[in-house]
C-alpha cells in the first residue's frame, strides 16, 4: 500500500512538471492571456499535489523490505534548529578588490524562531595591505612612471540579517551521512574602510594621508551549515556588503561590493 502511495506521488510531481512546462510554451507563443490560465492551473495543481506530500513527522513501513533494515525518510531532521540559539566564530579571506589581499575574522549570534526563519547579529573584524598587483602599478621604470592605484582597505563592518533556511539536506559519503542546511540571509549593515583619495586631489595639502569612511549598505551571506552532532555545527559562509561611496578617480558616486569567504565553527543551545 505504502509502495503504490510513493508511486502516485512521483506521478503527481512529473505530471506537475510536464504540465507547467507545457504551460509556459504556450505563454511564450501567445502572451498574457495564457499567462493568467496558465498561473490558474498552476495553483490548482499546486494545492492537490500538496495534499499527498509527506510532512517532516510522516513514518513509512516498508514492508517489502529486509525487517532487519531501517529506513529514513528525507523529510526527517536529526538536527533541529528551532528555538535555538546559535554562536559562531570563524576566519576567512576577502575576494573582491583587486589591489589589496585581505583577510576577515568573524563572529555571529543568531536565533531561531522556526526551522526556516531567524536572524543573526555579525561582526567582522578585516585586515589588509595592498597585493602585488598594486606595487607593480607603483613602481617605476626608465621607460614609464609608475601611476598610483586607489584601493578601499575594509576594517570592519557589523550589522543584522533575516535569515531563510529553506533546504535541509542529507549527503551519503563512505557510508557516512552528512546533514546540512542552507541558510540565506538579508538585512542592513554598517561598513568602515580607508582609502587613498587623497593622493588624487590636487588641492589636498598632504596627498599621503589616509582617509577613513564609514558607509551603510545591504549586508547579506549564502551559508552551508554542516552538522557535527546536536550542538557543533561547521559552516561555510559567503557574506557580501553592497554599499555606495565616492569614486574621487571618476568623481562620482558609484555602488560596490566586498565579499568574504569564511569558515566558522558553530555551537547552538
Amino acid at each position: 500500500m505504502y509502495q503504490i502511495f510513493l508511486e502516485l506521488r512521483v506521478i503527481l510531481l512529473v505530471l506537475k512538471c510536464e504540465i507547467a512546462l507545457m504551460f509556459f510554451k504556450m505563454i511564450i507563443e501567445h502572451g498574457m492571456t495564457m499567462k493568467i490560465l496558465g498561473l490558474f492551473f498552476y495553483v490548482l495543481i499546486t494545492i492537490f499535489s500538496e495534499q499527498v506530500f509527506a510532512g517532516e513527522k510522516d513514518v513509512y513501513e516498508f514492508t517489502w523490505l529486509d525487517p532487519d533494515k531501517e529506513v529514513y525518510v528525507l523529510q526527517n531532521r536529526k538536527f533541529k534548529k528551532s528555538n535555538m540559539f546559535h554562536l559562531n566564530a570563524g576566519f576567512g579571506i576577502t575576494t573582491s578588490g583587486a589591489f589589496v589581499d585581505s583577510t576577515s575574522m568573524q563572529a555571529r549570534a543568531g536565533y531561531f524562531f522556526t526551522e526556516d526563519w531567524g536572524f543573526e547579529l555579525l561582526y567582522s573584524k578585516n585586515s589588509g595591505e595592498e597585493n602585488d598587483t598594486a606595487k607593480s602599478i607603483r613602481s617605476t621604470s626608465a621607460i614609464s612612471s609608475g601611476q598610483t592605484p586607489f584601493r578601499r582597505i575594509v576594517q570592519s563592518y557589523y550589522g543584522v540579517m533575516g535569515l531563510w533556511s529553506p533546504f535541509y539536506t542529507k549527503i551519503n559519503t563512505f557510508n557516512k551521512i552528512a546533514y546540512m542546511d542552507w541558510i540565506f540571509g538579508l538585512g542592513y549593515g554598517n561598513l568602515t574602510e580607508k582609502n587613498n583619495k587623497f593622493a588624487f586631489d590636487s588641492n589636498a595639502f598632504n596627498r599621503t594621508k589616509v582617509s577613513e569612511e564609514s558607509h551603510g549598505g545591504l549586508l547579506w551571506t549564502a551559508a552551508m551549515k554542516f552538522y557535527l552532532n546536536e550542538h557543533w555545527s561547521i559552516r561555510g559562509d559567503f557574506t557580501g556588503v553592497y554599499y555606495g561611496a565616492t569614486e574621487p578617480v571618476l568623481n562620482k558616486k558609484q555602488n560596490i561590493n566586498h565579499y568574504d569567504a569564511t569558515l566558522s565553527l558553530g555551537f547552538g543551545f
